[in-house]
């Protein structure tokens, strides 16, 4: 890959990774800094009903869940940051071919090239 294709994948890299830390920051802040009471809207001084906390729970566990999914590509997007630098990216990490530029403006983390992944996902079946 030659420098301007290189410049352009680290500028889609950085952008998808400032939505998703501001992804996880809000993800954050609603599920860990509030209350149960606060997240369900009850200030009162009633107790709270156990469906209601178990639901309030649910919501919780489901917002960690998605923030730890995005706290994961996070993680493959400094990985392939890395490979910019590096000048490794863009190679598929089981045969070492290129990774066609299409996947990777649609997922510019990938790190497999097609076949490779649908060989990786039939073994996953």
């Amino acid at each position: 890959m030659d420098k301007k294709e290189l410049k352009f994948f680290k500028e889609l890299l950085l952008k998808k990774k400032e939505a998703l830390a501001k992804g996880i920051e809000h993800i954050a802040n609603d599920a860990l800094k509030t209350s149960q009471r606060e997240a369900a809207g009850d200030l009162s001084a009633y107790s709270l009903h156990m469906a209601d906390m178990a639901t309030d729970n649910y919501d919780r566990e489901f917002s960690l869940g998605l923030a730890d999914n995005e706290q994961k590509i996070l993680n493959r997007i400094d990985e392939a940051l890395e490979k910019i630098e590096n000048k490794t990216f863009g190679l598929c990490e089981l045969c070492n071919k290129k990774v066609s530029k299409v996947r990777l403006k649609a997922v510019p983390y990938a790190e497999l090239c097609v076949p490779c992944q649908e060989k990786q996902e039939k073994k996953r079946k």
